[in-house]
């Protein structure tokens, strides 16, 4: 176990887990997202039961795949309803170190010190651009980590080359994080088909332990002398 304890820096991300859509008409979404139960469905509790007040609709931005003959493609929207993981790594092993969970159309970078692992052994701490802030750097720099996080192209203005090659060389850190969400929503088959967060929160926190205990076992196999 001591070997798990060099954790080399922690990786930051949040995926989307995909729930039940629900139908409701604009009056009744624009209910839910104040708070409040829609009118007419505090008298039909069986409805009521059925309509997931928690998740939300957001959408999900995916890069185009460049053409052939260099022309530019239109990035893909893709609307998404659910939950999203946030989770931390630990950048050595893989391993989930942090994890908290919200409706998909959360902030992403507002959860940035919530999965902050403070018994990391390294100070690094990796995310996209969706998590650099000037309050999340001065909340790094308050706790003596390291942002390695995504600089933003300049509004207006190139990304200059040298912000370029950085971002790239976090990149490759980065993209470990990656593999866990893909582990989880192809061989384990991440999904909540459950109502409310508060089930959807128990259904995610089990499927990250799960693959913590996976995670683990195949490390361990590794270390294995043959």
């Amino acid at each position: 176990m001591a070997g798990y304890l060099a954790m080399g820096g922690q990786i930051v991300d949040a995926t989307i887990v995909a729930a039940p859509k629900q139908r409701n008409t604009e009056a009744e979404r624009t209910a839910i997202k104040a708070g409040e139960i829609p009118e007419g469905w505090a008298g039909k509790p069986a409805k009521l039961r059925q309509k997931d007040r928690d998740a939300r609709w957001t959408v999900k931005f995916s890069k185009a795949k460049p053409r052939e003959d260099g022309a530019p493609q239109v990035d893909l929207a893709v609307p998404a309803f659910g939950y999203k993981n946030h989770i931390s790594i630990d950048r050595r092993h893989g391993l989930i170190r942090g994890w908290t969970i919200t409706h998909a159309a959360a902030h992403d970078g507002v959860r940035l010190e919530d999965v902050l692992d403070a018994a990391n052994s390294a100070s690094d701490v990796w995310a996209d651009t969706a998590y650099r802030s000037a309050k999340n750097e001065a909340m790094l720099a308050r706790r003596g980590l390291v942002s390695r996080i995504h600089r933003k192209k300049p509004q207006g203005r190139p990304m200059p080359e040298r912000t370029r090659r950085a971002n790239a060389r976090k990149s490759e850190v980065r993209s470990k994080v990656e593999h866990v969400f893909a582990h989880q929503k192809g061989l384990m088959g991440l999904a909540v088909r459950s109502i409310g967060i508060a089930r959807a929160r128990l259904k995610i926190g089990l499927v990250n332990l799960a693959y913590n205990i996976r995670r683990f076992v195949w490390l361990s196999g590794r270390a294995e002398p043959a």
